[in-house]
C-alpha cells in the first residue's frame, strides 16, 4: 500500500483522473486501497487507474523496450526531468545519469518511479556498462559528422545519448559514441531544446522497433 499525501496525489496529474471508486471494491491485490477511497489523480493510463506503483512497475516490466537512454548532467537541467518522462512513455529499459547524481526531478513529473535510473560518476563507467549490455552508444547532437536521423536506422540494442542543455555534448562522451546523428531541422535556430530532441529521436526509434 502507497501513503500518499494530497500534493503527491496531485504532481503528476496533466488530466482528472478519476475519483473515489464505487463499493463494493474490486478483488484484485494490484490496488491501491488508498486510491480506491480518496481517487486516482496521477497522469497515468486508464489501464493503471488505483494500481499501486509496485503493480504498475512489475507490469511495465513485462513489456520493456530495449532502448536506453542517457544523459549527461552537469548543470542541474531541469530538460533531465522532461527526458525522463518522456522516456517512461516509451518504456525504456533504463535510463543512465553520466555526472552528478542529483538531477532535477520537478520536470519528471514523478514518472522516474516507473523505469530504473542509474548513475555514473564517469563517462568511461558509462561506457564499460552498456557496451557489456550489448547496447551500441549513440550520440544526440548536430555536431561535425553526425547523420540525419531520418536517414537513420538505429540499432535494436540502442542507448541514446544527450548532453546538457546549451553545451551539448562533451568531448569525451563523443569520443565513446559509435555513431552521431542530428535532427533536420528547417528553420533558424541553430538547436532543438533538449527535451525535444529526445522526444523525436525515442520517436524515431519506436517506428521501427516498437510493437
Amino acid at each position: 500500500m502507497s501513503f500518499l499525501n494530497d500534493e503527491q496525489m496531485t504532481e503528476a496529474s496533466g488530466a482528472p483522473g478519476v475519483g473515489p471508486h464505487p463499493h463494493p471494491w474490486p478483488e484484485d491485490s494490484r490496488l491501491d486501497p488508498e486510491l480506491l477511497e480518496y481517487g486516482d489523480r496521477r497522469n497515468v493510463i486508464d489501464r493503471y487507474r488505483y494500481w499501486t506503483v509496485e503493480a504498475i512497475v512489475a507490469d511495465l516490466e513485462t513489456r520493456r523496450h530495449p532502448l536506453r537512454i542517457a544523459i549527461q548532467n552537469w548543470e542541474h537541467d531541469f530538460n533531465i526531468g522532461s527526458i525522463v518522462r518522456t522516456a517512461n512513455a516509451f518504456n525504456v529499459a533504463g535510463v543512465h545519469i553520466i555526472g552528478k547524481r542529483r538531477w532535477n526531478r520537478r520536470g519528471a513529473m514523478v514518472t522516474d518511479r516507473y523505469l530504473d535510473v542509474s548513475h555514473h560518476p564517469s563517462v568511461t563507467d558509462f561506457a564499460e556498462q552498456i557496451r557489456s549490455d550489448g547496447c551500441v552508444i549513440i550520440g544526440v547532437d548536430n555536431l561535425a559528422g553526425a547523420v540525419p536521423l531520418d536517414r537513420s536506422e538505429l540499432p535494436e540494442q540502442t542507448c541514446l545519448v544527450f548532453g546538457s542543455e546549451g553545451p551539448g555534448l562533451t568531448d569525451e562522451l563523443v569520443a565513446v559514441c559509435e555513431q552521431l546523428v542530428a535532427i533536420t531541422q528547417y528553420g533558424s535556430t541553430r538547436s532543438l531544446n533538449a527535451g525535444a530532441a529526445a522526444a523525436i529521436a525515442m520517436y524515431h526509434w519506436a517506428l521501427r522497433w516498437a510493437h
